[in-house]
């Protein structure tokens, strides 16, 4: 089905809210977001670049020299020399960074809209490539035969080490953050393309433009419908916005949802308080 329309876009979001989390397509899913905010954009233009970049990673690839080093070579080679790609340094908080149709026309992006880009060309050789779970910078690690390498998208795709590792957390956690293996951590294809929107999200709450993170938000829920957080957040906004309907049925779902995955209890009680007051309101 083309995807030339916000409507189209938003039936794959949904169809993807449905779908097992292995089974998710991260570059499509991010292409049918940014179709949310352009969603007269030429779609079928962006979904033949991603083509070209998984043609151009096996075009280049030499089986006989397989191994990790010669498949991290072959990433920059591809994303970073041929197509251009690189961090967007001079205007990072840039809401086109985060959209993924606006990434792939201006080849300058967020750390996470790039290695979006990176999982797809890897993922498109059948080479395993995880998303972790690092704050503040989005990373990515390829593992073949037991060996593994962090790759940084944002920064040429440079091999990232232990000191690296240690010295970017400390720029954006703070100097006093350590190392935890919690940092190393996989995380679910759903989790990267929250993240790609949560930067959308915050600079629009930054910008005090609570309508258009709802917007967001919305988006958001359409291929993450059952993470409660979304739902408590939805709530809190459409209560201070005065949307006291909305506000209610948001705050029920966190709560139906939250009591089955045994979301923290003062959450919890808090959504009901909240709830209860807000049905006072339209006595």
């Amino acid at each position: 089905m083309p995807l030339n329309s916000r409507a189209e876009a938003r039936d794959i979001l949904r169809r993807t809210g449905t779908l097992a989390d292995e089974d998710i397509d991260v570059a499509e899913t991010a292409l049918a977001l940014g179709a949310l905010d352009r969603p007269n954009a030429p779609l079928d233009r962006y979904r033949r670049h991603l083509a070209a970049l998984a043609r151009d990673m096996a075009d280049r690839f030499d089986p006989l020299a397989d191994s990790l080093e010669t498949r991290v070579a072959l990433l920059h080679e591809v994303v970073m020399e041929r197509h251009g790609y690189a961090g967007d340094t001079e205007t990072y908080d840039d809401l086109q960074n985060a959209n993924l149709l606006r990434v792939v026309d201006r080849r300058r992006g967020l750390p996470v809209a790039l290695g979006i880009l990176y999982m797809h060309a890897a993922r498109s050789m059948g080479w395993r490539m995880v998303g972790l779970n690092f704050p503040g910078h989005f990373l990515v690690r390829i593992e073949l035969d037991g060996e593994r390498a962090i790759l940084d998208p944002f920064n040429d795709g440079q091999v990232r080490t232990a000191v690296d590792l240690r010295d970017l957390l400390k720029a954006t956690a703070g100097t006093a953050a350590e190392l935890t293996p919690e940092h190393y951590a996989a995380v679910r294809n759903r989790d990267i393309l929250l993240r790609l929107q949560n930067n959308l999200k915050l600079r629009h709450l930054t910008a005090n433009d609570v309508p258009r993170a709802l917007e967001v938000l919305e988006g958001m829920r359409l291929f993450a419908p059952e993470e409660p957080a979304l739902w408590r957040e939805t709530g809190l906004l459409e209560a201070h916005q005065g949307h006291t309907e909305d506000a209610i049925a948001a705050l029920e779902t966190f709560v139906r949802l939250g009591t089955r995955l045994g979301n923290d209890d003062h959450l919890l009680h808090q959504a009901a308080t909240l709830i209860q007051q807000l049905k006072t309101r339209l006595l």
